[in-house]
């Protein structure tokens, strides 16, 4: 009996362990306040000059993510942006992040409206990558929760652009 219980205890922790959070392959980082809750244990950039600087000089991509604190759908994408471990690794691994509060002077960041949530993604080269789009002909670069396997597919494609261009 004991022998049992401590069977299924062990199997209940690697279970856990395996379908938990996300954690980098560095081991679980401090959360950062710049994640604002949309990925603790990603690293973000401070500003925007910042993450094009990281970006060149790791030739990663960049994505930029333009929200607000209070917009609903801000706080709908970000639960489920947040909770999806194969985007979060992704983008831990393969990207240089951004989110923004505010709109940036840079104009091309914003080339169909200023709208939120917005999710743009830029070349180390700093060309923007007008061509990862969201679904919606209103709001190219606009995604909504039920949109996250659209993000992730776009996600790739970013990374995948990046690397049969170079």
């Amino acid at each position: 009996m004991i022998k049992t219980s401590m069977s299924l205890l062990l199997v209940l922790v690697a279970v856990s362990l395996t379908f938990g959070k996300y954690t980098p392959k560095t081991g679980k980082r401090i959360p950062q306040t710049l994640s604002r809750g949309w990925g603790d244990q990603l690293i973000w950039s401070q500003t925007y000059e910042e993450a094009l600087y990281w970006a060149r000089s790791r030739n990663k991509p960049l994505m930029v993510l333009f929200h607000l604190e209070d917009c609903p759908h801000s706080l709908a994408l970000k639960k489920v942006f947040a909770e999806d471990n194969e985007l979060q690794k992704l983008l831990d691994e393969d990207f240089i992040v951004l989110n923004l509060m505010y709109e940036t002077t840079d104009k091309h960041l914003s080339p169909d409206g200023q709208y939120v949530p917005r999710i743009i993604f830029v070349d180390p080269s700093m060309t923007v990558r007008a061509d990862v789009t969201g679904r919606y002909a209103n709001r190219m670069y606009a995604y909504e929760p039920n949109d996250i396997k659209l993000l992730i597919s776009n996600v790739k494609k970013a990374k995948k652009l990046l690397k049969s261009e170079l």
